[in-house]
């Protein structure tokens, strides 16, 4: 294991030289089965051969030019980026490399919007304890978890948490004197895989549509087809006003985006915001080809029914080390009576071995790419309860 990077990850004992489909080989050649798609980023497996060669004949094209210009691919995709939302109400995108960019762009619309709109004063974002928005000053201080902020501040001020759920909490926080968005996570993955309430949710965009106040969905986990539907929203039947994503949007290539409805989306001026490798025509071609797979509705209904197999047969097992299970398509968290990573530790060293991620100290969460085959989620599991 290479020794010169910074302690920042709590890492296996592995080493991948490549992959294909739901498999990764490390460098003694042992296969293991990957419940994780990088953190809901491979969302196509390893090796999809549609994005190895739309990949391969864009690096020989063109990779980059700067965001004085616009390449035929960046056009593309932000075209069918817009279209694919469209349903969620989205009419304007903004590219960038990550979730965290992604949110730090939803904070600054927010932001001017109200500023421009009410003057000063008006700048409070309401997030939920328990959320998670990314690594920066910004989106650490958006994020509900006070084990992410430590040793870290001062942070940017505006920030206030709310216990999820909790609908009188959310009507007093709510105050359009002082506060222009709320954001939230449809479901919230780094803190055990649980889902919002959709009567919540509906009630949260009736109370920010009735006072001014922007919704933002931080999508960057659930979004990309990740829980059935191409945007979790949807699933939920609500309509924000600015949408984030990132993760699973090009594959495996970073990318982020910033997508904002008819409220927020002519907010951002020339100068407002940038971003100097979002938007280049390699992020772009590789988006095209999950866009042009996710989006199907066969495709989604597939998500749905592989998440539906995984949590039956949890379900069927009634493991005495297992308490619940819950999910969205292929967005699992499973509830353990022992802590979650020395079971990681047990799959990763199995023949063949399984990846696996924890949320929190208790809780596997799983995450498999969409293409994973049933004989393969069927293996997956029985190596997870051998683990247990």
């Amino acid at each position: 294991m290479a020794d010169v990077f910074m302690h920042t990850y709590h890492r296996l004992p592995v080493i991948f030289v490549k992959g294909e489909g739901a498999w990764l080989t490390d460098t003694a050649g042992k296969r293991y089965l990957d419940f994780t798609a990088g953190i809901a980023v491979n969302c196509l497996g390893h090796g999809y051969p549609p994005l190895v060669k739309a990949l391969s004949e864009q690096a020989a094209k063109l990779i980059h030019t700067c965001n004085y210009y616009q390449s035929d691919a960046a056009a593309a995709f932000a075209e069918k980026l817009v279209a694919a939302c469209s349903g969620a109400g989205m009419r304007r995108v903004f590219l960038g490399n990550s979730g965290a960019e992604a949110n730090e762009g939803a904070c600054k619309i927010a932001r001017k919007y109200s500023f421009k709109k009410y003057g000063s004063g008006r700048h409070r974002i309401v997030t939920l304890k328990g959320s998670f928005h990314g690594r920066t000053i910004t989106t650490l201080a958006a994020t509900g978890q006070d084990q992410f902020h430590r040793n870290f501040g001062p942070f940017t001020e505006g920030f206030l948490y709310l216990p999820p759920g909790d609908v009188e909490a959310l009507d007093r926080a709510l105050d359009p004197a002082s506060v222009c968005g709320f954001m939230f996570e449809p479901v919230q993955g780094e803190s055990g895989i649980l889902p919002q309430d959709e009567a919540y949710m509906k009630t949260a965009a009736r109370l920010c549509a009735g006072r001014d106040i922007l919704l933002i969905a931080d999508e960057i986990q659930t979004g990309v087809g990740r829980t059935g539907t191409f945007l979790a929203c949807e699933g939920c039947g609500i309509q924000p006003d600015i949408v984030t994503l990132a993760k699973g949007l090009a594959g495996g290539i970073p990318v982020g985006a910033v997508l904002a409805g008819e409220k927020a989306g002519e907010v951002f001026e020339t100068g407002d915001h940038g971003s100097t490798f979002g938007g280049n025509a390699l992020a772009a071609a590789a988006g095209l080809v999950v866009l042009e797979t996710v989006t199907a509705p066969a495709f989604l209904a597939e998500i749905r029914r592989k998440g539906e197999k995984i949590l039956g047969t949890l379900r069927s097992w009634n493991h005495p080390k297992i308490g619940d299970i819950r999910g969205r398509g292929l967005m699992i968290g499973v509830d353990l009576s022992v802590d979650a990573w020395p079971v990681l530790e047990a799959a990763l060293a199995g023949t063949p071995g399984l990846l696996a991620l924890s949320a929190g100290q208790k809780t596997l969460r799983f995450l498999p790419p969409y293409i994973i085959g049933d004989a393969e989620i069927d293996q997956g599991l029985e190596l997870l309860r051998n683990c247990l």
